[in-house]
């Protein structure tokens, strides 16, 4: 069984499940997903676009989705009893799934573990308790897990492999329309419905002023499969006309001079891809209180966090305006040294994160969890 909760998960748990096929043709896959894993042969239980929330306060009003997607998936390990559960990011409720599996007798593989470096440490005895192995994306998840008694593998980022696909710059801008000689600027609003309406508004007016001086500015939007068309055409009101809205994130990055970038995944996807970036966050009150509590790094964004200092700019919550947001994006793309110096610290992140064919070595240690030789 193989479980992610989010658009992210679901491309890593497509590249597992490929992997998996590739080194046991036989194995039947099952679990919760989207669109990668059910078209990598995951028989999907559950979708996550049915359970896609963040942070905390905005939980509750998902709560009976999410009560009965754990309760079908939950049902399913004690009837299906597979060799191995993998779970994939989404730590709240993979956790609670992973303790079933453990009642159970089920071992279970973490693939992308909860952040645990960077707020929740405690959290680490839970994983001792119910999770068989560790399979880590950066280096330094490596020790702690080991401090603490659990087992653990570094396999390094899947997005390494994602990424390696991408086309060029001029490939990409060819594709999405884009001339060679044009500014262009990527949106990548999130994979969750509140991530987009709380940010897409203050992107798209950042944009505008930054057209005030540059009316040929082009605007391209990075579409997640969990995110339906008309909530982004609602939120880009006028400026929606034009830009350019696609779902091949790799290909908008790429296409960019720049991008404002939701805080996640995205922001190692678009730093790996070499684009120079604004990165934000906002979510409720309540839930911004909680991180303010919890977090114990001084930066929000995975770039920074693995490079140990700020290289790319970071606005959270009341720092979430169109000006603040405009004023950044301008600098970058007005100052060439702005953006060589992100291209710098990208390269140190590049070579960080660790060499292709991460979802291999993943399947490989999952077959290994099953008694499958591969």
């Amino acid at each position: 069984m193989i479980v992610a909760g989010e658009a992210s998960g679901d491309l890593h748990g497509a590249a597992l499940a490929g992997a998996l096929r590739r080194l046991a043709p036989s194995c039947r896959l099952f679990g919760m997903g989207g669109r990668g894993m059910a078209a990598a042969g995951v028989e999907l239980l559950a979708d996550v676009t049915a359970i896609a929330v963040v942070g905390g306060s905005e939980v509750v009003g998902r709560l009976p989705a999410l009560l009965r997607t754990y309760r079908t998936l939950a049902a399913a390990l004690a009837k299906e009893r597979p060799a191995v559960l993998v779970t994939i990011d989404y730590p709240d409720f993979n956790m609670r799934l992973a303790r079933a599996a453990r009642r159970a007798g089920i071992p279970v593989v973490y693939y992308i573990p909860p952040q645990i470096w960077a707020w929740r440490t405690g959290r680490v005895r839970a994983i001792k308790r119910c999770v068989s192995l560790v399979l880590a994306v950066f280096p330094f998840e490596v020790p702690i897990y080991r401090r603490a008694g659990v087992p653990v593998e570094l396999v390094g980022h899947p997005l390494v492999d994602a990424v390696a696909s991408a086309p060029s710059r001029q490939a990409a801008r060819a594709a999405l329309g884009v001339e060679a000689e044009a500014t262009a600027v990527a949106l990548l609003p999130g994979s969750r419905r509140d991530e987009v309406e709380r940010l897409l508004p203050v992107m798209r007016e950042a944009v505008q002023r930054a057209r005030a001086t540059r009316p040929g500015l082009r605007v391209l939007v990075a579409a997640a499969p969990t995110i339906a068309r008309s909530l982004l055409d609602r939120h880009l009101g006028s400026l929606g006309g034009e830009s350019i809205v696609h779902e091949g994130t790799h290909a908008v990055v790429r296409a960019a001079d720049a991008a404002l970038v939701t805080s996640g995944t995205a922001t190692l996807e678009t730093a790996l891809l070499g684009t120079p970036m604004v990165v934000a966050y906002r979510v409720s009150a309540a839930s911004a209180a909680l991180i303010r509590t919890l977090v114990r790094v001084p930066w929000m964004s995975l770039v920074n966090n693995v490079l140990g200092r700020a290289v790319v700019p970071e606005l959270f919550q009341e720092q979430v305006t169109c000006e603040r947001m405009g004023t950044e994006l301008v600098r970058l793309l007005d100052e060439p040294a702005a953006r060589s110096a992100q291209r710098d610290g990208f390269a140190e992140l590049a070579a960080a994160v660790g060499a292709g064919g991460v979802a291999e070595r993943a399947a490989r240690l999952v077959l290994g969890r099953t008694g499958t030789a591969a």
